[in-house]
């Protein structure tokens, strides 16, 4: 019993987390869900995959549901072998988002465990950590993979120091363990910004191995994370390499046009615009936020009540009292930089305080550097065009940065070192024996936060509350609303900024008390536990709350057949349909039929072409080549109507003529004014077709079984021929055979398949085999072998050690 009683508060801890977790999202006891609009949208697009995988046990790794038809990739696709997400599954066994939570409450605790904080004061921090505003608000809205890739950062710095404190076996497997779960959750831009962290971190200490002449110790830190690395990498070598392989495919990977929709040549060769990668920037004053939470306004959408200057003026209009709370329910208080913002970046006044105090205590001064150095990394850099010098050098000269948008995202690198160098403050400041110099610091760090807050009090006037989206509320509401919008946004700026200084000073109170010998370490340890989630737990509910949760059906069936779907799903041939008000934007087309449009963050970058160069200029024939059967758009009375595409090219094609062009530009414009049912535009560059070519009157393919991952058709023509395939050309995995034999696919009318055809009648298949599954399986199985060893082996080690 001795031997297990340290462990105790560990496992106290944990019984925390989980009931603390629970009751924060307590409606999914009782079977609800919480609504997110892009699981939402991800249910849509994997529909088809979904079902596929119900009713055949497998695989397809292909959907024609979406986009025209893209891998599953990134659609949650299952891989051989792929044990590290099983390993996932049993750590979040809770239902969500209360997974999530408690993913960011023990990954956070183990790293403080690691820094040797107390469990009283880990479990606190753990709190404050995992109710950051920003990583609750990414829950609500559906940002999973998001939440599930910060949830493991902690834990890949706690294995990353381990290691740097010489702890060589269990900091490897840590670090091992944490960064294939890390890179398990497949959002690689969360991935990316934690590997800026860890080269800060590391920066630090192997200077202080150079400055020390400790070349052997740092042979080994380096060759534990190789292995880590390498382990990781290659358990999650399957995802990795299909994520790879589907880049090149994507809207993250360059154009092969040189010219815009517009016809005007391109300015910038990057994969995507500099415009579209930081438009999501934070403004300079807008980091105020961190010291209180609508000091610019909150969000789109704050719920300012009936005390407000915008009810007061909504009902002088004669508008009904009940009406007029609803309406001030959804105002657009939020005044930043940004486009649209569902919440702000709090990470708790409370915490900014310990941060402070933390400069003042904390002894550990290669993290403490390091942390502040990523702190501040990460907030220059979530300025994006707002600190244009540090972002562009990113942009051009660090490798893969420009592949990511909505630069502001990398403040959760902030929201990581901000709170573990807090709570290194908080125990800190509980060890100093020296009342004096105890004093010191609280007065000094108490000085400066309260200095900030009450400068910004007194110069709240030089702000001029307006934000970039009000001259359309003027233009449809009037100078009168924006006068009453303003004076609403003032007014959340003061009161968030005395409700910040009260919270300051009650922390301030708590450290005095104990300085001065009248309250206990533990009694002000749970104070100011408390005083973390008092903080910022009420702020997230503004957010996030019982509200957005539903029954179980509306996540599981979320969209809701129309009339029109109805009509489209009584026609049982294959086609495909184009939803005008969807466009290349929503998923719901897709969770009823094979639909050209979708949602996705990385869509596939030549049907994404199509679209803006040609379908959005209304090209009639692009949509008959894709074989768009069905057209749905709003009729008179506003409801979706089904419009039947009478010109549609049908499944397969044989054309009379190739028109051969040097590059993806002709390709392009040639199809502006294409015959598709006759012609068939071909980039020589790409293709290396060569042979004549005829078609007689009688000529046909018809498409005779139908899978996502498998296509049979018949073809019949008494000439050689050579037929176009209304199927998105990808470069890897389709193989095509006629009568058994493979043959060479063609990539066709920019996005389409071709093949050419010899005369007579003939059997064509189209199989999805990726190979990239295959080699992926093999390297994760081996990877999952040696890590079982190392961990059999490390296991054997440290109890021999002990």
């Amino acid at each position: 019993m001795k031997k297990l009683q340290p462990f105790i508060p560990h496992f106290l801890a944990i019984i925390g987390f989980i009931l603390v977790a629970v009751i924060y999202f307590y409606p999914v006891l009782e079977g609800k869900k919480i609504y997110q609009s892009d699981i939402v949208q991800y249910t849509g697009m994997a529909k088809e995959q979904n079902d596929f995988r119900k009713e055949n046990n497998e695989e397809p790794y292909w959907t024609n549901s979406a986009f025209g038809g893209m891998p599953t990739y990134q659609l949650g696709a299952n891989y051989p072998h792929n044990y590290i997400k099983k390993l996932d599954s049993v750590l979040r066994f809770l239902p969500r988002p209360a997974d999530y939570l408690f993913l960011y409450f023990i990954g956070f605790y183990i790293l403080l465990s690691v820094l040797k904080i107390d469990p009283l004061k880990a479990f606190f921090g753990a709190l404050a950590f995992g109710f950051s505003t920003y990583l609750i608000i990414i829950l609500g809205v559906g940002h999973n993979a998001k939440a599930h890739a910060i949830a493991y950062m902690p834990l890949v710095l706690a294995g990353v120091l381990l290691v740097y404190q010489k702890k060589y076996i269990v900091g490897g497997l840590l670090t091992l363990f944490a960064a294939a779960l890390e890179i398990q959750a497949n959002h690689f831009q969360m991935t990316y910004y934690l590997l800026l962290l860890l080269l800060v971190v590391s920066t630090f200490y192997v200077y202080q191995f150079i400055k020390d002449k400790a070349y052997k110790e740092l042979g080994k830190v380096l060759g534990v994370f190789v292995i880590a690395g390498v382990l990781a990498v290659g358990a999650n070598a399957t995802n990795l390499l299909a994520t790879s392989e589907y880049a090149a495919f994507s809207t993250r990977n360059k154009s092969e046009l040189t010219f815009d929709e517009n016809g005007a040549p391109k300015v910038n060769s990057n994969a995507m615009s500099y415009d579209y990668i930081t438009e999501y920037s934070y403004g300079k004053a807008e980091s105020l936020n961190l010291l209180a939470p609508r000091l610019f306004g909150g969000s789109n959408h704050e719920d300012l009540g009936v005390d407000s200057e915008m009810y007061s003026f909504i009902t002088q209009q004669g508008v009904p009292p009940h009406e007029a709370v609803e309406i001030v329910q959804q105002m657009p208080t939020y005044w930043g930089d940004q486009p649209i913002v569902a919440a702000p970046a709090y990470i708790g006044i409370v915490v900014f305080f310990f941060f402070v105090l933390a400069i003042f205590v904390v002894d550990n001064r290669k993290l403490k550097y390091a942390l502040i150095t990523g702190a501040l990394l990460s907030l220059f850099l979530s300025w994006g065009k707002n600190f244009s010098f540090l972002t562009d050098f990113f942009i051009d000269f660090v490798p893969m940065y420009n592949k990511f948008r909505a630069v502001s995202s990398i403040q959760v690198l902030l929201e990581l070192c901000v709170p573990v160098l807090a709570i290194l403050g908080f125990s800190r400041f509980f060890k100093i024996e020296d009342k004096n110099e105890q004093w010191n610091a609280l007065w000094k760090s108490g000085a400066i936060v309260f200095g900030l807050l009450t400068l910004l009090f007194v110069f709240k006037g030089t702000f001029d509350f307006a934000g970039g989206n009000d001259g359309y509320y003027a233009q449809n509401y009037g100078p009168e609303f924006m006068s009453a919008l303003r004076k609403d946004r003032m007014s959340l700026f003061t009161k968030d900024i005395l409700r910040s200084m009260g919270f300051v000073l009650v922390a301030f109170a708590i450290l005095f008390l104990h300085n001065k010998g009248s309250l206990k370490e533990i009694r002000a340890v749970i104070l100011i536990g408390l005083l973390f989630c008092v903080d910022l737990v009420p702020i997230d509910k503004n957010y996030v709350n019982k509200e957005d949760f539903v029954f179980a059906r509306e996540m599981d069936e979320p969209f809701q057949p129309t009339e029109a779907d109805l009509k489209i799903l009584q026609d049982t041939t294959h086609f495909r349909v184009f939803e005008v008000n969807g466009q290349m934007s929503s998923a719901r087309s897709s969770y009823f039929h094979k639909s050209i449009g979708g949602y996705h963050a990385a869509k596939p970058r030549r049907m994404q072409q199509l679209f803006d160069y040609q379908i959005a200029k209304n090209n009639v024939g692009v949509l008959n080549m894709l074989n768009v059967k069905y057209i749905i758009q709003n009729g008179e009375d506003g409801k979706p109507v089904a419009l039947i595409n009478p010109a549609a090219n049908g499944n397969a094609w044989f054309v009379e003529k190739i028109d051969l062009v040097n590059s993806a530009d002709e390709e392009m414009k040639v199809l502006d004014s294409l015959d598709t049912k006759n012609v068939v535009v071909m980039n020589s560059l790409e293709n290396s077709f060569k042979g004549n070519i005829e078609k007689d009157s009688t000529a046909s393919i018809t498409l005779r079984t139908y899978r996502p991952n498998y296509l049979k058709y018949t073809s019949n023509n008494s000439k050689n021929g050579f037929g176009v395939f209304s199927e998105m050309y990808y470069e890897n995995g389709w193989k095509a055979t006629i009568d058994g034999k493979e043959t060479e696919i063609y990539n066709v009318d920019y996005v389409l398949r071709g093949l050419s055809i010899p005369a007579g009648k003939h059997t064509i298949e189209f199989k999805f085999e990726p190979q990239v599954v295959q080699t992926g399986s093999k390297i994760a199985l081996t990877s999952a072998i040696l890590i079982f060893l190392l961990l059999l082996g490390g296991v054997y080690f440290e109890t021999k050690k002990k």
